[in-house]
């Protein structure tokens, strides 16, 4: 089937897009397939991600992110398939790794617009529990036929337990986040940051969403001080500096099962071998440095 015999059907028995029958561009997507259709961004699901994507969910956060003033409005949204309709946001970048670095002050506008999120009041209905998301994707991975990277389990065990220790002896209030900041989710304008795909948002620790994206924009030193410093309004503790270290090494160690997943599923978006053990190899390597320890114990210590 070709994207226009699916597609023209699909955007006819939208609402919005009644009467509609102007060009359409594919905008792209790792898992899911995104079009614009004049004003409005379409996204369709991908393959697969009914196992592990609950949509009645992603519609609240979708729709209550656009509230906070951080994401477009929520045109249209079936639970049942999960397609939904936003705003296009004209003369945004959607940026890149490459773009974070050339954009001038992009790393700052998107810790400004985690701030606004976080500071919103919003309520997402579904909680990011870290280990307990390992732990459910390692059983989606029970049922297929895809190797773990060598030592996972090892790793999956330190972290269960220092690490763990250390995050959950002065725990952060939960507040709405993202919890999934490929640098594809996000649209700058030059003067203000948007942020899309509520897929795997939740209730989770702030610094999760610093610390992945992060990890995600390949960030250097200064980077990370522009995202945080603005985030912040100034200098953070040791404390939050610890964690955002240690949610970089942590969102590798779970993104590395979400891409066995998607190898599993046959998502022909990239190569997911090479994502997963690319991403177990970039964890393990930062929880192998002294600094690594130095971050765990600041954390654990609360200051």
């Amino acid at each position: 089937m070709t994207d226009e015999t699916e597609i023209r059907p699909l955007i006819a028995s939208i609402p919005v897009l009644a009467g509609y029958d102007g060009p359409f561009e594919r905008m792209g997507g790792l898992t899911n397939r995104v079009f614009r259709a004049g004003d409005h961004c379409l996204r369709i699901p991908g393959k697969g991600t009914e196992e592990y994507i609950n949509r009645a969910h992603e519609e609240v956060a979708a729709r209550e992110a656009a509230k906070a003033g951080v994401s477009p409005d929520v045109l249209h949204f079936d639970p049942d398939t999960g397609i939904m309709l936003t705003r296009f946001i004209e003369g945004a970048a959607t940026m890149t790794p490459d773009l974070f670095k050339a954009r001038k002050g992009s790393p700052a506008r998107a810790g400004e617009a985690f701030r606004t999120l976080h500071a919103s009041g919003a309520v997402f209905p579904f909680r990011f529990e870290l280990f307990s998301m390992i732990d459910d994707y390692l059983k989606i991975l029970s049922t297929k036929d895809v190797a773990l990277p060598a030592g996972y389990h090892d790793i999956v065990a330190e972290a269960n337990g220092a690490v763990r220790a250390a995050l959950d002896a002065h725990k952060l209030p939960l507040v709405a986040c993202h919890c999934d900041p490929l640098c594809e989710n996000f649209l700058d304008t030059g003067s203000r940051m948007w942020v899309v795909d509520w897929e795997y948002s939740g209730m989770n620790d702030p610094m999760w969403d610093l610390g992945d994206l992060s990890v995600e924009g390949a960030f250097d030193a200064a980077q990370d001080e522009e995202m945080i410093r603005a985030y912040f309004g100034g200098e953070p503790s040791p404390a939050e500096r610890g964690r955002i270290v240690i949610y970089k090494a942590m969102c590798d160690l779970l993104w590395t099962l979400w891409g066995l997943i998607q190898l599993a599923n046959e998502n022909p978006a990239d190569d997911f071998r090479a994502y997963a053990d690319g991403r177990f190899a970039r964890c393990k390597a930062l929880m192998e440095t002294p600094d690594f320890a130095r971050h765990v114990a600041s954390v654990a210590a609360g200051w």
